[in-house]
């Protein structure tokens, strides 16, 4: 019985809400992907977190991974569970496999098991006892490396071109973020440094202003005494500034 049209705006409702639905859910895992990354400098703890959030935005990502290619040599840099990495590696000893073709192509595959043989055969033997119904790889660059985020699904039909399309779009956007994030952790990091660097400065300056005053010597002869002093002491030449500030402090 053909659907009437009722039925028919009931049925694209239904359709349009899960849409976005499915958007929301992804436009929130980068939100709180963005607020992570602000603060957490490690980087393993990052992809972690980008692996769970893909589970829980993407119906099917039964189980998530990251590949990254170093020196064009593949590793897991994160998992959800075992499985996943039994996947991963198995396509690092076939040398081919969605996730190794999605890396170096920089395009989205998405592959059914009766797929395998044909486009990687090698890699569909040594998964062929693994409960995966579904392959899907987005490229991923992290810290300028090329690489990939993984999904592999139980679901019987795998994933759909809508689920291909959200993990593209998850994955843009999550490879700005943390390009933008990561260079302003840098950047903070930077500032401290400098910062420390520029009070080092200050407490040499001022050892060497005691040292010119009191042996009645030039800026460049005061700071050859204290570095002088400094190597005696096997001290580094800031915390010995300190001290000589502190002890002719105290004998003041």
């Amino acid at each position: 019985m053909a659907m009437g049209g009722g039925q028919r705006v009931v049925a694209d409702d239904h359709l349009a809400e899960g849409l976005v639905r499915r958007l929301d859910e992804v436009t929130g895992a980068l939100e709180g992907l963005s607020g992570l990354v602000e603060q957490e400098e490690d980087l393993a703890v990052v992809l972690d977190r980008i692996c769970r959030q893909v589970a829980h935005a993407i119906p099917g990502a039964d189980l998530v991974s990251v590949t990254l290619l170093t020196d064009g040599d593949p590793v897991t840099g994160a998992a959800t569970d075992q499985v996943a990495l039994d996947v991963d590696h198995a396509q690092y000893r076939a040398a081919e496999g969605p996730c190794l073709e999605a890396a170096r192509t920089g395009q989205v595959v998405r592959a059914l098991p009766a797929e395998l043989p044909d486009r990687w055969p090698s890699f569909g033997e040594l998964v062929a006892g693994l409960d995966v119904a579904g392959y899907l790889s987005a490229p991923f660059r992290v810290e300028g490396a090329p690489g990939s985020l993984n999904l592999y699904s139980r679901r019987p039909d795998g994933f759909r071109a809508l689920d291909a399309a959200l993990l593209e779009l998850y994955t843009t956007a999550a490879e700005t973020v943390l390009r933008v994030a990561r260079r302003h952790l840098r950047d903070r990091g930077q500032a401290v440094q400098l910062r420390q660097a520029l009070t080092s400065r200050a407490v040499i300056d001022q050892a060497k202003g005691i040292v010119m005053a009191v042996h009645r010597v030039s800026a460049d002869e005061a700071f050859d005494m204290l570095v002088d002093r400094s190597q005696r002491a096997n001290v580094k030449l800031r915390d010995y500034a300190e001290q000589f500030i502190e002890e002719i402090l105290a004998d003041g």
